[in-house]
């Protein structure tokens, strides 16, 4: 059996014909894009999206400089030094095909909790006109109720400290902007990947509220001088595991340290306002538009919701990967006739967008064995992702008097979740920022079946809905007496309003 080569720019030469390698002179790359947050969607979703640009010969001077803030990203340091930014990128196809290819967009990576200098420096450079973010819903450290700047956040505090060597992004970014503005660069584009709606918007409110308590004239020339746009992303890709490391090692001959895996659906809708330039995007696929909100509002309603209408009560009907939910007919047609009768209703037009074909897709990309995308996964950080998806859709549909039985359903799955034990009694791992007072709250529900919905923080006003919380207590009860297949076959049966 041959050995597997080590992944680095040297071996490029010597890697198997099944595997595609850059067709670019990678020492011809200049940095002109500085990215915070390289985890495995950014490198199969930005990241590759540049790579097929210099693959034709384009972009060669908008290379990426990955940036990890958190002291884990040290690894990934450590990865991507060790293999030249290099990685292994693998689409999983459903039928069993799988493509690989060496991306080689990213020219250099840096750790800011080593060198903070170098990465500020990097950002203040005249060549670096793009810095890009894929940190998490949670990363914008905003208040999930009041929408403000949670100025209290204790590496927030410290970095407005006189004389703080800045650690967090926002003290990073801040900091590169005031040393542009000092030299008179006019300011990069900052550019969010992350799901949340309106992405630009919540970046340019929670960027300038730091500036502001930081150096008020600052926060002013931002204001008027950054560029935010808004952008709408999507790629299911799940974490790398030691058996993909394997597999990759195996069929196409490579050790990498740090592959990424995804299905073979991408897009990416971007509003065009970058004063600086940006790549040719749209030679590869990259819809730019002038407003991004309908088809961002599509997918966080219809695919993100999705994801939790499957996690909660797939996991405590047994199951542990998303294909496995969605490959059962029953919670198909739930996942379908939330989609149409509650999630669609709530959405405008979206040009060039066939709403029946788009579900449908959901429901077939979902439904891929070889993504194996973990239930735990999806229903991991529920009430940063609830609030911001599900929630709108039930208020939109209370105001309208819509049918709202299937999202008080998905709630209600979630606090049955939260109770940290399935259906067997088996212990499940609550992964939230708020798991203790939401799991304690859970607890008493038995008992106060209100407990998990009267946290005002995340639910807001809806506990004083009657019908939604008629409908809760209703599904919250099968939940209780009949399990969660039961339950979901109770909403599935239910007429429409």
């Amino acid at each position: 059996m041959q050995i597997p080569t080590q992944l680095n720019t040297e071996a490029l030469s010597r890697l198997p014909d099944n595997l595609a390698t850059p067709g670019y002179d990678r020492s011809a790359l200049r940095v002109g894009i500085v990215h915070f947050g390289v985890g495995g969607f950014h490198r199969a979703h930005q990241a590759m999206y540049l790579d097929r640009l210099m693959n034709e010969g384009k972009a060669l001077d908008w290379a990426i400089c990955g940036v990890g803030v958190l002291p884990g990203d040290k690894r990934m340091r450590e990865v991507m030094e060790d293999q030249d930014c290099l990685y292994t990128l693998v689409t999983k196809h459903a039928d069993g095909k799988r493509e690989g290819r060496v991306i080689g967009s990213m020219a250099e990576y840096l750790h800011a909790p080593e060198n903070p200098e170098a990465v500020i420096e990097k950002m203040a450079s005249e060549r670096v006109r793009i810095v890009s973010l894929t940190v998490t819903e949670g990363g914008y450290n905003f208040h999930h109720v009041t929408g403000e700047f949670d100025a209290e956040n204790p590496n927030v505090a410290a970095d407005l400290q006189p004389g703080a060597v800045p650690a967090t992004t926002f003290g990073l970014v801040v900091e590169a902007l005031s040393r542009r503005r000092a030299r008179g660069l006019q300011p990069f584009t900052m550019m969010s990947c992350d799901n949340i709606q309106g992405n630009g918007d919540v970046a340019r409110k929670m960027f300038t509220s730091f500036a502001r308590l930081k150096d008020a004239d600052l926060a002013a020339w931002i204001e008027q001088h950054v560029s935010f746009p808004n952008s709408m992303v999507d790629r299911i890709t799940p974490v790398t595991t030691d058996e993909d490391r394997e597999a990759i090692a195996g069929e196409f001959g490579v050790t990498d340290a740090w592959p990424v895996v995804s299905e073979p659906f991408v897009q990416w809708v971007l509003e065009d306002r970058f004063p600086l330039g940006r790549p040719p995007f749209d030679d590869v696929g990259v819809q730019l538009v002038d407003d991004v909100e309908p088809y961002e509002l599509m997918k966080l309603r219809l695919l993100n919701v999705s994801h939790q209408g499957q996690c909660y009560f797939g996991y405590l009907a047994g199951y542990r990967y998303a294909h496995e939910v969605c490959q059962d007919p029953l919670f198909a047609k739930f996942l379908m006739d939330y989609m149409t009768y509650e999630g669609q209703p709530t959405l405008a037009p979206v040009p060039g967008i066939d709403i029946e074909d788009y579900k449908q897709t959901l429901i077939d990309r979902f439904s891929n064995p070889h993504i194996r995308d973990t239930l735990a996964r999806l229903c991991a950080e529920s009430s940063d992702r609830i609030p911001k998806w599900l929630l709108p859709v039930v208020r939109i549909n209370l105001d309208n008097d819509g049918d709202i039985f299937r999202s008080a359903g998905i709630v209600a799955s979630w606090a049955r979740y939260a109770e940290g034990t399935d259906e067997e009694g088996a212990p499940i791992q609550v992964v939230d920022r708020l798991a203790e007072p939401l799991m304690a709250a859970a607890q008493q529900q038995r008992e106060d079946p209100l407990a998990f919905i009267a946290n005002r923080e995340v639910f807001g006003d809806l506990i004083d809905s009657e019908r939604f919380v008629a409908a809760y207590t209703e599904a919250l009860s099968n939940l209780h007496q009949r399990g969660a297949r039961a339950a979901v076959e109770v909403l599935v049966n239910s007429s429409t309003s």
